[in-house]
């Protein structure tokens, strides 16, 4: 399936279509049925993480969503770097979600081990299309490099790794962080990029409108053939795409 692109004029318009979305995809799921969402860290996600914690908490079943992470930093989850911390401070403490439904990595732990444990994590709770684990909402950022997840342009070969997850570096900081790998990504029915700011911009109409030297980025390799790729971006990170003619 193609992508589909939405350019918002605010952060509290992109959010507001982000979270209707999501609770149309969990009201056409069966009920004997659990639906599962992989997030992404990062301040955009926050601030759709926030929106939807206080606009709607109480009109989503969320007993049947099974909350997993798309990537970690190697972390506690004390740790004002971690993802799931963020996480549960601006959604997952507000509303109603069995702690079973939650599934954190672990960046605390070898990285190596974990990215096995965690695979297999997903592998038990997610069900399988064509034998690989479909997460039915996938959400991603874009980083100015042209990473996604922590799949960074120096480490591209991680995208097409026969693993669901691997360990990879971040290229200044050295840190070490798990990752989902393109594998799954690209497996998912809903892959849905966040993106806002106008120091987006020139990445972003990079890698949609496939500029020099994309195939180079990560990004660029998200393709979900049986999904739905969707784009939602606020007027900054849209500011050097071509206009449609």
């Amino acid at each position: 399936m193609g992508k589909i692109i939405h350019v918002f004029s605010d952060m509290e318009e992109l959010s507001l279509f982000f979270a209707r979305k999501f609770a149309d995809s969990i009201r056409e799921t069966p009920d004997e049925q659990y639906f599962s969402l992989a997030l992404s860290g990062g301040s955009t996600p926050r601030k759709v993480f926030e929106y939807m914690a206080l606009h709607f908490r109480e009109k989503l079943d969320w007993r049947k969503v099974l909350i997993f992470w798309s990537d970690e930093r190697c972390v506690p989850p004390g740790s004002d770097e971690s993802n799931y911390k963020m996480a549960k401070e601006s959604l997952l403490d507000h509303i109603s979600i069995p702690s079973g439904n939650i599934f954190r990595i672990q960046g605390e732990a070898d990285p190596v081990v974990e990215s096995s444990r965690y695979a297999e994590v997903i592998r038990r709770h997610v069900g399988a299309h064509h034998n690989i684990p479909r997460f039915d909402f996938l959400m991603l950022g874009l980083g100015d490099d042209g990473h996604t997840v922590s799949l960074f342009p120096d480490n591209l070969q991680l995208f097409g790794s026969d693993k669901l997850c691997e360990v990879s570096e971040q290229p200044v900081s050295k840190q070490k962080r798990i990752t989902l790998t393109g594998q799954i990504i690209n497996q998912a029915a809903n892959v849905v990029f966040v993106v806002c700011g106008a120091s987006k911009a020139d990445m972003v109409a990079r890698v949609i409108e496939k500029k020099e030297g994309w195939e180079l980025l990560p990004a660029s390799l998200v393709s979900p053939g049986e999904g739905e790729l969707l784009w939602l971006l606020d007027k900054g990170a849209a500011g050097r795409l071509k206009p449609e003619e």
